[in-house]
């Protein structure tokens, strides 16, 4: 009996924890430290905020003010906010408006710039978007209305006359963006025509929400940041059973090395499907690239 006992208070603790307290309570900074082969430039402190999901109880505005503030206190160089804001279940109590979620982004502050790139969710919660097979996107003209620049398909020079040196951030559209079957997908994403927006030899850096485009990237680009696996939101000494990539485990969190080119997955702040968070805790991913 007692052995009963304590496996079913064992897992109810379980359950608490994943279901609740990681999920909604709990936040961390993620640091990774890199020296990319193609990476040219000075030293660069990339802040990462990846895959909200706003939508109460879980992600609140209040919370996010507390990823917010936090991030600002890290002192990067430079902010980048890789897609999903609405939330990706349907366990959620209240909608949180993307007019409120983007003015709390908005204050979110570094001397090269915030810089968003669109997630899977922001075209799937974009009905009109998804009749007409693509954009204008609304979360995307949200973000701009307040003051955050959005790249889709884009790329920008950063760093002239700074310390670190002139750079590319680019941003790749979004790899699964327009249903058009049952869990079939289409991308808008361009990456020979975003890679062609990289007019010298400048290292570059790119924004790509899911990190299943990692093996077309070329040398060209220094380091890659996405977001959308959440680690697995399950996550059991450094194996995830669920992965929302074709490639499993080998690009569901972290820094991955392969030849001469970097990825770094954030495991990011919120939920899909399910809220649940174990093993993965939510995080702001700070990464200092050097040469």
């Amino acid at each position: 009996m007692k052995g009963l006992l304590g496996l079913f208070l064992a897992g109810l603790f379980t359950s608490a924890y994943g279901f609740f307290i990681e999920p909604a309570l709990r936040l961390r900074v993620k640091r990774w430290r890199i020296a990319p082969a193609h990476w040219t430039a000075g030293p660069l402190r990339i802040a990462v905020v990846a895959d909200v999901h706003m939508g109460e109880p879980f992600l609140t505005l209040k919370r996010l003010q507390q990823v917010v503030a936090r991030t600002n206190a890290l002192g990067a160089d430079l902010i980048v906010i890789l897609g999903d804001l609405e939330a990706g279940h349907r366990f959620i109590t209240k909608k949180v408006s993307m007019e409120a979620t983007a003015a709390v982004l908005a204050q979110l502050t570094a001397p090269l710039g915030v810089h968003a790139i669109l997630g899977n969710h922001d075209w799937w919660h974009d009905r009109a978007a998804q009749a007409r097979g693509g954009g204008p996107n609304r979360i995307a003209g949200i973000l701009r209305a307040a003051g955050i620049p959005v790249l889709q398909n884009d790329a920008v020079k950063l760093g002239e006359g700074s310390a670190t040196g002139p750079f590319w951030l680019a941003g790749l559209e979004d790899q699964l963006a327009i249903g058009i079957g049952p869990m079939i997908f289409r991308g808008l994403h361009d990456l020979r025509g975003t890679l062609s927006k990289l007019t010298d030899d400048a290292p570059a850096i790119l924004l790509a929400h899911e990190p299943d485009i990692f093996p077309e990237v070329p040398d060209r680009i220094a380091l890659t940041l996405s977001g959308h696996t959440h680690g697995g939101q399950v996550r059991l000494f450094g194996w995830s059973p669920v992965v929302p990539s074709e490639y499993g485990n080998r690009f569901a969190y972290g820094h991955v090395r392969e030849g001469g080119r970097d990825l770094i997955v954030s495991g990011g702040i919120g939920c899909s499907i399910l809220p649940v968070r174990l093993g993965v805790v939510p995080e702001i991913t700070l990464i200092e690239v050097g040469a």
